[in-house]
């Protein structure tokens, strides 16, 4: 029989009720039940947050108020919401090591005065024992044996350090141990238990290391669906360049099976295969993270779903399913959701359509799930011609082309000049809504309108249909994102150039046979170097900590934050790494940072997080944690409610910073639609919100027309300046 005393018996019902009412308060509003969270703070909505200075090895967060006095959001998005404010400004760790307090009882002995016949310990000595402990390589390896590796036992060996220094009374038999150290009698690594259990305060995840490693044991995520592993797949890759009919193919099996669900990377590629499936006679669904439409005019579901990939369903048995540009299993932010489609979804036959770098890797990992495996290659279905000179001057535009910058200034000045000569431009660039990039395509498409050439980002190299002739690569150095989440600006790999000048000529159009080339003579030899370079094969694919494997860990560590939970989780997860990399979460964590003080569940707060967000659109990051706050105070979010906050009615931007600021508020109607597809009773003005939303695409659209304009100010604000500044230094003498 277990002998439990009454206390410890209390202690573990605590903690087993407190962790139940956590996941029952989760279940309840994830099923749609209202409830009242009691706010710990009074916090209105007009405050904002930043840090003290805080110790390295105290991570409590401790903040104060500061009231944010004018609160119009038609004022300087910066003065309303800075991204410091957000970041609050946390030195953090691997993990947030708990603040830790001297004791100080009656079962202590002074280590100042004598007493029992115990010795004093002289301060000298114990620095003089604790900086031998530290060197010690056996002591690192114990260390390491108990889940602290060498930045861990840094951190706990400072604040170990400190706590024996600066301590008064130290407990009889540490006090007695480091005696018998000092006298020769005892062993530096007696001091072992002691400063593991100093480490175990500060971070208690050491005291259920094996259960958190075992959540965080991802080396066979084909494991993690068991109802796909039940089915017997067949994989058949359609491999082939851009323009090569390959996703054509996949989408014909599709349309004529008797259930399908179509899985693209852009809300504009479902869209399309959504209304292309309902055209042809078989009735589809579209479910993105942002809305669910009905093929079926009574609202009734239907056999096929066209989604994005992060919105696949795999509940549902389908006959077939197709899995577009499946070389995004790489990418080092959305990788995870290619990953979770092609190991997951239970389809009898999944077409998987992309580039031929993905061949071995797609082999290797229907290995670990003993699917069938198929391959059809496909060559282009018209002539791609490289040109060996460069354009050099807007005066050598031609119908039909397409400049390809990679920033919006460059967007701007081609603009600008191209109106100057007399040429109507279509703009396309990523912030853009989806309308306006669908009206600009289509004015660029239409034979009977007067806009023959197009000015756009890369957003081009996939999700619309266009008429290009030539492909003109403005410049060729791109900013991105590398597998840390650092941006770096380098040349455009391989891949990319060819996907980018793949959207030139196209079968059946006015321009079957396309051209590429660069404006800039000296980019004209690197470009083609790019372009024969060999495509980098594609080794690895993505994962991601799901919701539940997050909330597992807050059982464990009820007292860290999302954030910290998701460090804890990467730091101890295991991986096949030969097959597969983890994606960088660092947008998730600084979304988490946001409203890390907002009193939500942990799974509301994971949701909340996942949110579709760019963390540098600044005035989208402010409304996220208005958002937030409303939601914990169990308020729903209403249309009247969000009008006071967007400056509503809208009005046609006159200037390029009203227009990036119109775009910001279309991403805060996104993310609002985002989170009512997972909250509706919080958020439940969904249908106000599109059609609002669907109107201020078209004042948006209205601004992009006369972007030229908008971007002249911009010419004549830097000539202002210059004017002034010559006046200023002739004026001075210089």
């Amino acid at each position: 029989m277990l002998n439990i005393t009454k206390k410890k018996f209390l202690t573990i019902y605590s903690c087993y009720f407190d962790s139940y009412q956590r996941l029952f308060s989760c279940s309840k509003l994830l099923s749609g039940y209202s409830y009242k969270i009691k706010s710990t703070s009074n916090l209105a909505d007009n405050k904002r947050y930043e840090t003290l200075s805080t110790p390295v090895h105290h991570h409590h967060h401790p903040y104060k108020i500061r009231s944010n006095v004018n609160n119009n959001p038609t004022n300087s998005l910066h003065r309303q919401f800075r991204t410091n404010d957000i970041k609050l400004m946390i030195l953090k760790d691997e993990f947030d090591p708990l603040s830790l307090h001297n004791n100080n009882n009656n079962n202590n002995i002074s280590i100042v005065k004598e007493a029992k016949g115990v010795k004093n310990l002289e301060k000298n000595d114990l620095l003089r024992l604790i900086n031998d402990f530290y060197r010690r390589d056996d002591i690192k390896k114990l260390a390491n044996e108990q889940g602290l590796d060498l930045h861990l036992f840094k951190n706990v060996y400072v604040s170990f350090r400190k706590f024996l220094i600066q301590s008064t009374v130290l407990p009889v038999d540490f006090h007695t141990v480091l005696n018998d150290i000092i006298s020769g009698a005892g062993h530096v690594t007696d001091m072992f238990p002691y400063f593991l259990q100093h480490a175990q305060q500060m971070f208690p995840h050491l005291t259920c290391m094996e259960d958190l490693k075992k959540i965080s044991d991802l080396r066979n995520p084909a494991n993690w669906y068991p109802d796909a592993r039940a089915l017997k797949r067949r994989i058949i890759f359609h491999a082939g360049p851009t323009n090569s009919g390959k996703t054509y193919h996949a989408l014909q099996r599709f349309i004529h099976s008797e259930s399908g669900i179509y899985c693209g990377p852009l809300k504009l590629l479902a869209s399309e295969v959504f209304y292309k499936t309902n055209a042809a006679g078989t009735k589809c669904d579209l479910v993105t993270g942002e809305e669910r439409r009905f093929g079926d005019s009574e609202g009734k579901s239907a056999n096929h779903v066209a989604c994005t990939v992060e919105m696949s369903n795999l509940n549902t048995i389908y006959d077939v399913a197709v899995i577009d540009e499946i070389q995004m299993i790489r990418d080092p932010q959305r990788g995870w959701a290619w990953t979770r489609a092609l190991l997951g979804l239970q389809a009898k036959e999944i077409h998987l359509c992309g580039e031929i770098s993905t061949r071995e890797l797609i082999e290797e990992l229907m290995i670990t799930t003993d699917d069938e495996f198929e391959i059809r290659e496909y060559k282009r279905l018209t002539k791609l011609n490289y040109l060996d000179g460069a354009v050099e001057t807007f005066d050598n535009v031609k119908p039909g082309d397409c400049f390809v910058c990679f920033n919006k200034n460059d967007i701007f000045h081609v603009s600008r000049e191209l109106e100057r000569r007399g040429h109507e431009v279509a703009v396309i660039y990523g912030s853009l809504p989806p309308g306006t990039k669908l009206l600009q395509a289509q004015r660029f498409n239409d034979p009977n309108d007067l806009c023959k050439i197009m000015v756009a980002t890369d957003a081009i190299g996939m999700g619309l249909n266009l008429s290009i002739k030539r492909v003109i690569f403005y410049s060729l150095a791109k900013p991105q994102l590398n597998e840390q989440g650092e941006k770096e600006k380098n040349n455009v790999t391989t891949s990319q150039a060819l996907q980018i000048a793949g959207r030139a000529g196209r079968f059946a159009s006015a321009f079957p046979d396309g051209e590429v080339t660069t404006f800039r003579h000296d980019d004209s030899p690197v470009l083609k170097d790019i372009i024969h370079r060999q495509v980098e094969t594609i080794k690895r694919a993505g994962l991601h900590p799901t919701a539940e494997q997050i909330e597992m860990f807050a059982y464990y560590l009820p007292k860290h934050s999302l954030s910290s939970l998701m460090d804890t989780f990467i730091k101890l997860s295991q991986l096949d790494n030969n097959l597969y990399f983890m994606c960088n979460i660092e947008n998730m964590k600084f979304l988490a940072d946001i409203i890390e003080h907002v009193p939500l569940s942990i799974r509301v707060r994971y949701l909340f997080s996942c949110a579709p967000i760019n963390k540098n659109t600044t005035f989208v990051c402010a409304m996220f944690l208005k958002y937030a706050r409303q939601f914990s105070l169990n308020e729903p979010i209403t249309f009247d409610w969000l009008s006071k906050h967007i400056d509503w009615p809208f009005k046609t931007p006159n200037t390029i910073t009203n227009l990036a600021y119109l775009e910001e508020v279309f991403d805060c109607f996104d993310l609002y639609l985002w989170l009512s597809t997972r909250f509706s009773k919080m958020f439940p003005d969904r249908e106000l919100i599109q059609s609002i939303q669907a109107e201020l695409d078209r004042i948006i659209h209205s601004g992009v027309q006369n972007i030229a304009k908008l971007a002249q100010q911009i010419d004549q604000l830097e000539d202002t300046r210059d004017t002034v500044v010559k006046s200023s230094n002739l004026s001075s003498g210089s």
